[in-house]
Formats: C-alpha cells, sequence, structure tokens
C-alpha cells in the first residue's frame, strides 16, 4: 500500500445513537483531558484523545506515518517498514509495536508531547526523539519532502 493510501485510511462505525447519520456536518469527537481524580469510567489504558489520528514525520528522507485509533497503533515507513500494536496511557502515554525482524528503531516509545497538531515521541531505540505533525483530511502537511513517495 502506498503512502497515500495509508494517509486515507479511515475508522467507520456507529456511535449507537441511533441516528440516521445524515447530517451534513459531522459531530466533534470527544477529547479526554487530564484528570484529577476520581474517574467515572472508560478505560485508563486508552490513549488521550490528542493521540487518535494520523501523524507524519520524516526520518533520514524518508516518510514515517503513524496511525492511532483507540487503543490500536500502526506505523508506516517509505521502505517497506509495517509496524502495528499498541497506543496506552494517559499521563505517561506508550506506543509499542511489532516490527518486521532485524527493525528495532521505533518498538517502544514514550510520549513527551501531545497537543492535537504535533505529537513528540521519544523511542527507545536508534530513532530517538521524533516529533509528528497531524494529518488533517487526508492530506499531507506542508512543509514535507514528497518528492518519490510516487504510488
Amino acid at each position: 500500500m502506498g503512502l497515500a493510501g495509508a494517509l486515507t485510511l479511515t475508522a467507520c462505525g456507529g456511535d449507537g445513537d441511533g441516528s440516521d447519520g445524515s447530517s451534513a456536518t459531522p459531530a466533534p469527537s470527544v477529547t479526554r483531558t487530564a484528570d484529577t481524580g476520581g474517574g467515572t469510567g472508560g478505560s485508563d489504558k486508552a490513549p488521550a484523545g490528542d493521540l487518535q489520528g494520523s501523524w507524519l514525520t520524516t526520518a533520514d528522507g524518508k516518510a514515517v506515518v503513524l496511525m492511532v485509533n483507540g487503543e490500536e497503533a500502526a506505523l508506516f515507513a517509505t521502505g517497506g517498514t509495517v509496524c502495528s500494536g499498541t497506543a496506552k496511557g494517559d499521563t505517561d502515554a506508550t506506543i509499542t509495536l511489532k516490527c518486521p525482524a532485524g527493525n528495532a528503531d521505533r518498538t517502544k516509545g514514550t510520549v513527551t508531547s501531545a497537543d492535537g497538531k504535533s505529537l513528540t515521541i521519544t523511542w527507545d531505540g536508534a530513532a530517538g526523539e521524533e516529533t509528528y505533525t497531524k494529518a488533517e483530511g487526508g492530506s499531507l502537511p506542508p512543509g514535507l519532502p514528497t518528492e518519490g513517495l510516487g504510488s
């Protein structure tokens, strides 16, 4: 799957509210915020809303896409790297991925910053600290090199 195909993947599904979905404007998604105690339910393992979505960066001239959907995470890099795993935690969120043999650059990372527009992860492997930009509406954010990405 090309990078463009990976960027256009979206999750679909009913929200169980019984609506017919005929609204032309989608309802805004709920964003979890830090809780100072006494939670009212929900999973303590689900990542904060600021992690949800598709994130892009470049490393060594290659595009890297990180996708987070609930507790599921996937990473794609030009050159054929495809990893999958989990995103867990609110305050000290972690990304844990299984990648092809010999590629341990991004198998475990700690989210050090997330504001809904940018995401910084410190990976335990050779990738080190990376800052990602959120992809909106299926398009690449400005400033990313796209020459040679092809379809």
